[in-house]
């Protein structure tokens, strides 16, 4: 059987365009584009039928020039509902919180020809979900996480439009799929090898899922008091992601919240028999770098045996050393690029005319659900998570009190995802015993 022959992508953000032009340049699949209707994917879609389906892929550095080229896309849909023909591979390329939404909204006899799922970007327990519900069309579907997306893409320009630009691309991720060995993860492998970056294959697609680098520091990043009140318009002036206190949110206590949740999200994979990793070293190796002068490779090395202050006070020095891009160019006056200048989104009104939380936190609420809800399932505590958890949904609660007048969201009143957690116990159900 040929692998890939018929891929749609489920999104219609940059992200699809680079990941649809890989799979046509390397395996000549077909490949369709599907979304939703909203006003981004109308200018993405007008784009398209501008230039006659043509999608074009920038790069910024000479390194990534097998990431580059252009495709015409096969087929386009302007709604999940729309979507018709035989597809045996699904690509889910949006965010955490729409999968099962997006998979609902496919025809049955779509999902029941349908051999295999890939998840772009999942979270702890994303696979679950998905494979529980694609079961019912094929029990023989498979599913593949992937940690992350492999890359930093957007649009050339700030409008959604048939080019896009690939700025960076991760030196490795990983993979786990509900079939192991399998020939699609070794096609994908290859795949990605011409490409000249690196995967590594997990046992499980739950292991694939604890690489994603977000879990660990976006809950503190952004689920704290400094970033929540400029989030949610208490505080006026600008803050960014990575700037210590008080441009930003990164104080000892927010460093000392980051090292106990990566705790207790390390005691939870190992009750789900998933080796435990090194925080530090996951986050200077397999993302950003410093220089060995800010951290030593024996302490980068030791990281899980020091005691908490010593892991509390590297863990502040990583992001003492990234106020800047230690590996930039000076400037004649010898400063170098601002890499933590992130600025923090606040609300804000969206193309529908709602008012919005910005993805990051409200992706990192749901990733952060999850991961509470199957916890809660193993009996294994999470204080720090659950305090994460409340900070958010009292800042929600308390904005819509404030603005009841206003047009809301969803994202201020789904806060459950009651579904989505029934689905995933039933698949531990199946999967784990408890400890």
């Amino acid at each position: 059987m040929e692998l890939f022959k018929n891929v749609l992508l489920l999104g219609t953000g940059p992200t699809t365009v680079q990941i649809g032009l890989n799979f046509k340049k390397t395996l000549n699949s077909k490949v369709g584009i599907a979304g939703r209707p909203s006003i981004r994917s109308e200018k993405f879609f007008s784009s398209l039928a501008n230039y006659g389906h043509l999608v074009e892929v920038n790069i910024q550095n000479r390194k990534h020039e097998k990431m580059q080229g252009r495709f015409a896309v096969d087929d386009v849909f302007f709604q999940y509902e729309e979507v018709i023909g035989k597809w045996d591979t699904l690509i889910l390329a949006v965010t955490t919180d729409a999968y099962l939404d997006v998979l609902k909204a496919l025809h049955k006899s779509i999902l029941q020809g349908v051999q295999r799922v890939i998840l772009i970007s999942p979270t702890l327990g994303s696979n679950y979900l998905v494979h529980h519900y694609m079961k019912q069309f094929n029990p023989q579907i498979e599913v593949m996480s992937f940690s992350t997306y492999y890359g930093d893409t957007r649009w050339l320009s700030s409008e959604p439009s048939n080019q896009v630009l690939t700025t960076a691309i991760k030196k490795k991720i990983y993979i786990g799929s509900t079939l192991f060995p399998s020939d699609a993860v070794e096609k994908l492998i290859n795949l990605y090898k011409d490409l000249d970056l690196t995967i590594e294959v997990m046992k499980t697609p739950i292991e694939a899922e604890t690489r994603n680098i977000s879990l660990y520091v976006h809950p503190p990043l952004f689920m704290n008091e400094v970033s929540l009140s400029y989030i949610f318009k208490e505080e006026k002036h600008q803050k960014y992601v990575y700037k210590i206190y008080p441009e930003g949110p990164i104080t000892p206590s927010l460093m000392k919240n980051m090292l106990n949740q990566w705790k207790e999200i390390m005691n939870i994979i190992s009750r789900l028999n998933v080796k435990k990793m090194n925080l530090l070293k996951f986050m200077t190796e397999d993302n950003y770098p410093v220089r060995r002068e800010s951290l030593s490779l024996k302490d980068i090395e030791r990281f899980n045996e020091l005691d908490s202050i010593h892991q509390e006070y590297l863990l502040y020095v990583r992001y003492a050393s990234l106020l800047v891009d230690p590996f930039s160019e000076p400037d004649e006056q010898g400063r170098y690029f601002d890499f933590s200048a992130v600025p923090i989104r606040t609300v804000f009104v969206n193309k529908e005319k709602e008012m919005d939380i910005p993805r990051m936190p409200k992706e990192d609420y749901y990733r952060l659900k999850m991961i509470q809800a199957i916890a809660r399932y193993l009996e294994s505590a999470c204080p720090t998570i659950d305090h994460f958890l409340n900070a958010y949904e009292d800042k929600v609660k308390a904005f819509s009190e404030v603005n009841k007048e206003e047009k809301l969201s969803s994202a201020f009143s789904n806060l459950a995802f009651k579904e989505d957690i029934k689905m995933i116990y039933e698949e531990l159900d199946k999967s784990v015993i408890k400890q």
